[in-house]
């Protein structure tokens, strides 16, 4: 089946190969990130070839999510190189942003087996540990023939990918097999694990990295920007400051923050906001768009709709930019800005595209709302909501409807906010148990490195 699997995987690389070389060559993406995805890293990437760790985050939420993980591997592990992998671009720029957390940062390999050898030549891995669930049969089977302990962290299965993994049969159990423990976020994700093949013994349930991976607004009040910011942003204070200058002209002011909107939910959202300016004039909206490519699009959408707009890039520090609608076209500076919000509506969700984090809005205590498409977090949803953590909204037009009312209702709004970060302290812990996890295969007190030797010795 790895043949049957791997010839499949050459027919679509053969189907897009053109596209991602005209990317490269007409379009001014970047020509290394094709060479490294056929397993030829740079020597820096491991340039003594010391045994290392070996991080693999998809993209930026898995990224994000990973860097307490990090800074706890750079802890228990210190004579080991951290190397990250991501297979996006924008991935790559949040991880380059982690400064001293990890010491190289590479694309993912694609899964063949020359390209799978190539990568792990270079950066010798005594541990690989893989972000949600990224299951590549190829490099797997590499791994356990290499002796290098595997791990898959925040381990996630939706309905969706459940279904896809159970049509592969028997195999699927194989595949599994070749990992060495898995730490799903749920119990209903670690028995679809199970139900797949994995060894019981090996699943843990750790909960979600996510809850970790945020920090807290010292004062709640979502009067400034001047909040701890979560551990995935962007650590410089600089940028901090910078942040909070661009945005001093919101601190008095109203704001819904619509996050990692895709297409078909700004348009509701600005009816919605349309409704909120009737009751509040001075009120803000942040549309923050889940790609980069669409910033300018959903820049027009917002004109189109009468608003006065202004790109997050073009804000001068303390100046009022006489808009209503701020277009957030950074990277990196989400997750600090729910501190000035009154409401958040987390996107992803009012489409069917399966929903984005609402763990970040809620360790600031704001209140949130969503969609009826959460299925990539429906434990994390239905507790928020169980608990009174979280608004959800069936359909646009109930969204048009509840947006508005909320930001007139202070009350209601502040026992959402204090609810959602009691559900996020409740639920701390995942970066520990997971380095319990990695740790029973690849115990700390013995994996020190001997620079002298290039092997691992006991302490």
């Amino acid at each position: 089946m790895h043949l049957v699997y791997t010839a499949l995987l050459l027919a679509y690389l053969l189907a897009v190969l053109p596209a991602t070389a005209y990317g490269v060559w007409f379009r001014g993406k970047e020509p290394g990130s094709l060479r490294e995805r056929f397993g030829r890293l740079p020597a820096a990437v491991n340039p003594d070839l010391r045994p290392s760790i070996w991080v693999h985050a998809v993209s930026v939420g898995e990224a994000l999510a990973a860097r307490p993980l990090l800074r706890g591997l750079r802890a228990a592990y210190p004579g080991h190189r951290l190397v990250v992998s991501t297979t996006t671009a924008t991935g790559q720029r949040v991880v380059r942003g982690f400064g001293r957390d990890v010491d190289a940062v590479c694309y993912a390999p694609f899964d063949f087996p020359p390209c799978v050898s190539g990568a792990l030549d270079r950066i010798a891995p005594a541990l690989l540990l893989v972000v949600d669930t990224e299951i590549w049969p190829n490099l797997l089977r590499a791994c356990r023939r290499r002796g290098v302990g595997t791990l898959v962290v925040n381990g996630r299965l939706s309905d969706r990918s459940f279904r896809r993994y159970r049509l592969a049969g028997g195999w699927m159990g194989r595949v599994l097999g070749d990992v060495g423990r898995i730490c799903a976020q749920t119990e209903e994700w670690g028995r679809r694990f199970v139900a797949l093949g994995a060894d019981p013994a090996r699943v843990t349930v750790t909960g979600s990295l996510k809850f970790d991976a945020v920090g807290h607004s010292p004062t709640g009040s979502g009067s400034g920007v001047a909040g701890v910011p979560p551990a995935g942003s962007q650590p410089d204070a600089g940028g901090r400051d910078s942040l909070r200058a661009a945005f001093a002209f919101a601190r008095s002011r109203p704001v819904l923050i619509a996050a990692s909107t895709l297409r078909g939910e700004e348009a509701p959202v600005l009816r919605a906001f349309d409704r909120v300016r009737r009751a509040a004039p001075d009120a803000l909206l942040v549309v923050a768009p889940r790609h980069p490519e669409r910033f300018d699009e959903v820049r027009g959408i917002a004109e189109r709709a009468g608003r006065r707009v202004v790109m997050r890039s073009d804000l001068g520090p303390g100046a009022e930019p006489g808009a209503e609608v701020v277009i957030l076209n950074t990277l990196g500076e989400l997750g600090r800005l729910f501190d000035i919000a009154s409401v958040v509506f987390v996107g992803g969700s009012l489409v069917p595209a399966g929903g984005h984090n609402l763990i970040e809005p809620a360790a600031f205590g704001r209140a949130i709302v969503v969609g009826a498409h959460m299925e990539n977090f429906a434990g994390v949803t239905r507790e928020f909501v169980s608990r009174g953590a979280a608004i959800q909204v069936r359909d646009a037009r109930e969204l048009e409807d509840t947006l508005p009312d909320l930001m007139q209702d202070g009350p209601r709004r502040l026992r959402l906010g204090t609810a959602a970060r009691a559900v996020v302290d409740a639920n701390r812990g995942a970066t520990r148990r997971t380095l319990a996890a990695a740790a029973a295969l690849l115990p700390p007190a013995a994996s020190a490195y001997d620079p002298g030797s290039d092997r691992r010795r006991s302490t």
